[in-house]
Protein backbone atom coordinates (compact mmCIF):
# COMPACT_ATOMS: atom_id res chain seq x y z
CA UNK A 1 0.00 0.00 0.00
CA UNK A 2 2.28 2.86 1.04
CA UNK A 3 5.86 2.99 2.37
CA UNK A 4 5.01 5.30 5.26
CA UNK A 5 7.90 7.52 8.18
CA UNK A 6 8.89 5.64 10.89
CA UNK A 7 7.80 7.69 14.03
CA UNK A 8 11.18 8.53 16.33
CA UNK A 9 11.32 8.92 19.79
CA UNK A 10 9.85 10.57 21.79
CA UNK A 11 6.86 10.66 19.45
CA UNK A 12 3.79 10.60 21.86
CA UNK A 13 2.41 7.48 19.82
CA UNK A 14 5.26 5.23 20.76
CA UNK A 15 4.35 5.47 24.11
CA UNK A 16 0.05 4.25 23.56
CA UNK A 17 -0.91 0.68 23.99
CA UNK A 18 -2.72 -0.33 20.50
CA UNK A 19 -6.36 -1.43 21.01
CA UNK A 20 -6.93 -5.10 19.62
CA UNK A 21 -8.00 -5.41 16.53
CA UNK A 22 -12.19 -7.26 15.78
CA UNK A 23 -11.96 -10.01 13.42
CA UNK A 24 -12.15 -9.02 10.02
CA UNK A 25 -11.22 -5.63 10.71
CA UNK A 26 -10.06 -3.99 7.21
CA UNK A 27 -7.71 -1.74 9.42
CA UNK A 28 -5.33 -4.63 10.07
CA UNK A 29 -4.68 -5.68 6.39
CA UNK A 30 -4.09 -2.41 5.58
CA UNK A 31 -1.64 -1.95 8.57
CA UNK A 32 0.20 -5.37 7.68
CA UNK A 33 0.76 -4.28 3.77
CA UNK A 34 2.07 -0.80 5.07
CA UNK A 35 4.48 -2.12 7.22
CA UNK A 36 5.76 -4.53 5.03
CA UNK A 37 6.32 -1.74 1.67
CA UNK A 38 7.84 0.20 4.93
CA UNK A 39 9.87 -2.48 6.26
CA UNK A 40 11.06 -2.80 2.60
CA UNK A 41 12.16 0.05 2.26
CA UNK A 42 14.69 -0.45 5.25
CA UNK A 43 17.45 -2.51 3.87
CA UNK A 44 18.18 -4.83 7.53
CA UNK A 45 15.34 -4.30 8.60
CA UNK A 46 13.69 -7.83 10.35
CA UNK A 47 10.56 -6.33 12.21
CA UNK A 48 8.18 -3.34 12.54
CA UNK A 49 4.96 -2.93 15.07
CA UNK A 50 1.91 -0.53 13.63
CA UNK A 51 2.44 2.13 16.23
CA UNK A 52 5.71 2.77 14.87
CA UNK A 53 4.32 4.37 11.37
CA UNK A 54 2.02 6.04 13.11
CA UNK A 55 -0.77 3.34 13.31
CA UNK A 56 -2.29 2.04 16.56
CA UNK A 57 -3.55 -0.96 15.50
CA UNK A 58 -2.02 -4.55 16.90
CA UNK A 59 -0.48 -5.31 13.66
CA UNK A 60 3.29 -6.68 13.36
CA UNK A 61 5.39 -7.85 10.69
CA UNK A 62 8.95 -9.79 11.36
CA UNK A 63 11.15 -11.14 8.90
CA UNK A 64 14.67 -12.86 10.37
CA UNK A 65 15.53 -14.57 6.99
CA UNK A 66 16.29 -10.75 6.16
CA UNK A 67 18.73 -10.79 8.76
CA UNK A 68 22.70 -11.30 8.26
CA UNK A 69 23.01 -13.47 10.94
CA UNK A 70 21.74 -16.79 9.48
CA UNK A 71 18.95 -18.40 11.82
CA UNK A 72 16.39 -20.62 12.21
CA UNK A 73 12.94 -18.66 11.47
CA UNK A 74 9.78 -19.10 10.00
CA UNK A 75 10.42 -16.71 7.31
CA UNK A 76 7.89 -13.32 6.97
CA UNK A 77 5.24 -12.89 9.52
CA UNK A 78 2.02 -11.17 9.11
CA UNK A 79 0.39 -10.91 12.74
CA UNK A 80 -2.52 -9.32 14.20
CA UNK A 81 -3.31 -9.34 17.92
CA UNK A 82 -0.17 -11.33 19.01
CA UNK A 83 0.11 -12.79 22.20
CA UNK A 84 3.10 -14.06 23.66
CA UNK A 85 1.37 -17.37 26.11
CA UNK A 86 4.73 -18.57 27.46
CA UNK A 87 8.72 -17.00 27.69
CA UNK A 88 11.39 -19.03 28.46
CA UNK A 89 15.59 -18.88 28.29
CA UNK A 90 16.29 -15.84 29.10
CA UNK A 91 19.63 -14.31 27.73
CA UNK A 92 20.69 -11.00 27.23
CA UNK A 93 21.61 -9.71 23.80
CA UNK A 94 22.07 -6.56 21.98
CA UNK A 95 18.97 -4.59 20.16
CA UNK A 96 18.43 -1.66 17.66
CA UNK A 97 15.69 -0.18 16.44
CA UNK A 98 14.23 2.41 13.69
CA UNK A 99 12.24 4.59 16.23
CA UNK A 100 16.06 5.18 17.80
CA UNK A 101 18.31 4.96 14.90
CA UNK A 102 21.28 6.28 16.95
CA UNK A 103 21.04 3.59 19.84
CA UNK A 104 21.70 -0.04 20.84
CA UNK A 105 20.95 -1.79 23.90
CA UNK A 106 21.18 -5.00 25.72
CA UNK A 107 18.07 -5.98 26.22
CA UNK A 108 16.72 -9.29 28.84
CA UNK A 109 14.92 -11.34 26.26
CA UNK A 110 13.46 -15.20 26.08
CA UNK A 111 14.92 -17.09 23.79
CA UNK A 112 12.06 -18.95 23.47
CA UNK A 113 8.28 -17.93 23.17
CA UNK A 114 5.02 -19.20 22.34
CA UNK A 115 2.14 -17.20 21.01
CA UNK A 116 -0.75 -17.07 19.68
CA UNK A 117 -2.07 -14.83 16.81
CA UNK A 118 -4.02 -14.10 13.85
CA UNK A 119 -2.53 -14.14 10.36
CA UNK A 120 -3.40 -11.74 7.54
CA UNK A 121 -6.34 -13.78 6.65
CA UNK A 122 -7.86 -13.95 10.00
CA UNK A 123 -6.73 -17.72 11.01
CA UNK A 124 -5.89 -18.71 14.78
CA UNK A 125 -2.01 -19.55 14.84
CA UNK A 126 -0.29 -21.25 17.86
CA UNK A 127 3.32 -21.13 17.33
CA UNK A 128 6.61 -21.64 18.98
CA UNK A 129 9.68 -19.32 18.28
CA UNK A 130 13.43 -19.66 19.12
CA UNK A 131 16.64 -17.45 18.75
CA UNK A 132 16.70 -14.35 17.28
CA UNK A 133 13.34 -14.71 15.82
CA UNK A 134 11.49 -14.71 18.92
CA UNK A 135 13.92 -11.73 20.51
CA UNK A 136 12.58 -9.79 17.15
CA UNK A 137 8.94 -11.13 17.93
CA UNK A 138 9.20 -9.52 21.78
CA UNK A 139 10.69 -6.09 20.51
CA UNK A 140 7.41 -6.06 18.38
CA UNK A 141 4.77 -6.98 20.49
CA UNK A 142 6.87 -4.76 22.99
CA UNK A 143 5.69 -1.94 20.66
CA UNK A 144 2.48 -2.82 20.94
CA UNK A 145 2.15 -2.52 24.59
CA UNK A 146 3.67 1.36 24.25
CA UNK A 147 6.98 -0.67 25.61
CA UNK A 148 10.33 0.66 23.60
CA UNK A 149 13.16 -1.26 24.33
CA UNK A 150 15.08 1.14 26.48
CA UNK A 151 12.45 0.85 29.11
CA UNK A 152 13.84 -2.75 29.27
CA UNK A 153 17.30 -1.78 30.06
CA UNK A 154 19.02 -2.43 33.63
CA UNK A 155 21.50 0.82 33.50
CA UNK A 156 22.97 3.40 31.52
CA UNK A 157 26.09 0.47 30.75
CA UNK A 158 23.35 -1.02 28.84
CA UNK A 159 22.91 1.91 26.33
CA UNK A 160 25.81 2.04 23.15
CA UNK A 161 25.72 4.87 20.96
CA UNK A 162 25.13 2.88 16.87
CA UNK A 163 28.59 3.34 15.19
CA UNK A 164 28.20 5.08 11.77
CA UNK A 165 29.64 3.98 8.57
CA UNK A 166 32.82 5.58 7.92
CA UNK A 167 33.19 7.29 4.66
CA UNK A 168 36.33 5.71 2.55
CA UNK A 169 39.49 7.60 2.00
CA UNK A 170 40.24 9.04 -1.20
Amino acid sequence: MAVLPVLVYPHPLLKQKAPSLSPGDPQGLRALEDLEDTMSAHPGCVGLAAPQVGCLARAVVVDVSRSVRPCENHGRLKLLNPDVLEATQWKIGREGCLSFPDLLANVKRAQRIRLKAFNEWWEKMDLVFTGFEAVALQHEIDHLDGILFLDRIRSSKDLFERRKPQSAAL
